[in-house]
């Protein structure tokens, strides 16, 4: 779900998209064209400098890894990559962390509150804090050969490139009269931030909190956060930080294949519930048949009108314009107490989201039913000042059994039927101690963002 005052119309239908299918303005100013160019020239006296044959010790990898057992095995694995790679230079071996290692708190994948420990850790014998996530690939030989291009004594903030091609809610309109002009990570692609420019940000973190209430686009807002108005610095692009490999340069890539651990799920071991209220029944509902809901082999539409002709389901909960928290407790309910009790996986969508059920069965053979997972598109609220993460709805939800019986049995609940129920949702599985499992499979909207070339 957005913030409620950031909401605005939605940009198209909320969509699963490769899983499935498918003015807040800032002006940059004269001051960012002359920090980029200063960046150039110092990036020109780095290509002739000899200072810069930085040693792999003096890299500090960090993987964005999750503590569900599917993403903490993939993570492990990368890491005994790194690993191998790095014993087969004969050099000291580098630092490698699993970010849902490092602290138990909340917000930890947001990366900014975990900067002050950087820096304390590692600042000393450290030139460079390397990120990357459990699907990027690495070359070390060739990510040390591009990392030596930059003075590490410099302030750098380096990764693959991307920009928006329109202004977009999910970047609460930010650079709307040429959103081409700001430039953010491809976090796949792997990020890199120089040791001088972590002990910066640690100052700033220390003398003011974070603002943002709302964490949505995590690439996009730590680029914001390092820009810092104008005062901070620009994304600097490395063309070697890659997501498709574009030949031997690239020190990076990204293995981007459907994830499928075995089997796909039998479609019969995936409840599917479409929420929705009697004025869409006739224009939204159709569009859910005629696409992909034929897929599906437990489907029910959960409405505040009976309708037959659907048919629907009446939970006796009446529609709110906003939040929805009753009828999704009442739809958990249901699928916990009164049917389906063989069945492992419950979906919950919207009659207006779109879904491939194929790729969700292949996607959901990866994790463990009998795990209490919560899994989506992970958003956060708060988590500057102990809040939450949580699944936005409008990309889908999906629960095990185990995870709605832990719920349910905590007695944690709506405060009102219109309460937003996916924050509702994320606060209570953050008070049970399961976290939200995030796959970038899903998606609350669509928006368009481009590599810069």
């Amino acid at each position: 779900m957005l913030p409620p005052a950031r909401r605005g119309r939605r940009l198209a239908l909320p969509a699963l998209l490769s899983l499935l299918t498918c003015s807040l303005a800032f002006a940059l100013v004269s001051e960012d064209v002359k920090k980029e160019a200063k960046q150039s020239k110092n990036l020109e006296k780095s290509d002739t400098s000899k200072k810069n044959d930085i040693d792999l010790k003096e890299i500090v990898f960090v993987i964005q890894s999750q503590s569900n057992s599917f993403h903490a095995k993939k993570a492990e694995q990368l890491k005994q990559s790194i690993l191998k790679q790095s014993a087969a230079l004969t050099q000291e071996m580098p630092t490698v962390l699993l970010l849902h290692q490092l602290a138990q708190q909340e917000g930890a994948w947001t990366i900014l509150p975990l900067l002050p420990h950087f820096s304390v850790m590692y600042s000393r014998n450290s030139s460079w804090i390397f990120f990357c996530e459990e699907e990027t690939r690495i070359q070390i030989v060739q990510l040390l050969e591009t990392l030596r291009r930059y003075d590490p004594s410099k302030e750098w903030f380096l990764g693959k490139a991307l920009h928006d091609e329109e202004s977009t809610i999910i970047h609460h309109y930010a650079f709307s009269e040429n959103p081409t002009v700001f430039k953010y990570p491809d976090l796949a692609a792997g990020w890199a931030l120089s040791i001088p420019l972590v002990n910066k940000l640690t100052k700033r973190l220390k003398s003011e909190s974070l603002k943002s209430d709302f964490t949505i686009d995590l690439k996009h807002e730590i680029a914001l956060y390092i820009w810092d108005g104008g005062n901070g610095l620009p994304l600097t692009p490395v063309p070697e930080f890659c997501t498709d490999v574009v030949g031997s340069a690239c020190a990076t890539s990204l293995q981007s294949s459907l994830p499928l651990c075995g089997n796909p799920v039998k479609k019969e071991d995936i409840f599917v519930a479409v929420k929705t209220c009697k004025k869409f029944h006739g224009d939204r509902i159709p569009i859910v048949k005629q696409t992909w809901a034929g897929q599906a082999g437990h489907l029910e539409y959960y409405s505040d009108y009976a309708d037959s002709s659907i048919p629907t389901v009446d939970l006796g909960i009446p529609n709110t314009d906003r939040g929805h928290c009753g009828k999704t407790f009442a739809i958990l309910e249901r699928f916990l107490n009164h049917s389906h009790d063989k069945i492992p996986w419950l979906v919950i969508v919207d009659d207006d989201t779109l879904i491939s059920i194929s790729r969700l069965r292949h996607l959901l053979s990866c994790y463990d039913a009998r795990e209490p997972v919560f899994l989506g598109e992970r958003y956060g609220y708060g988590l500057g000042t102990g809040g939450y993460s949580y699944v936005t709805g409008g990309g889908g939800m999906v629960f095990s059994r185990e995870a709605i019986r832990r719920l349910l049995a905590s007695k944690c609940r709506c405060y009102s039927n219109d309460a937003p129920d996916d924050m509702v949702l994320g606060m209570c599985f953050s008070g049970l101690g399961i976290p939200v499992t995030h796959s970038p499979l899903f998606h609350q909207l669509i928006w368009i963002s481009k590599t810069m070339q």
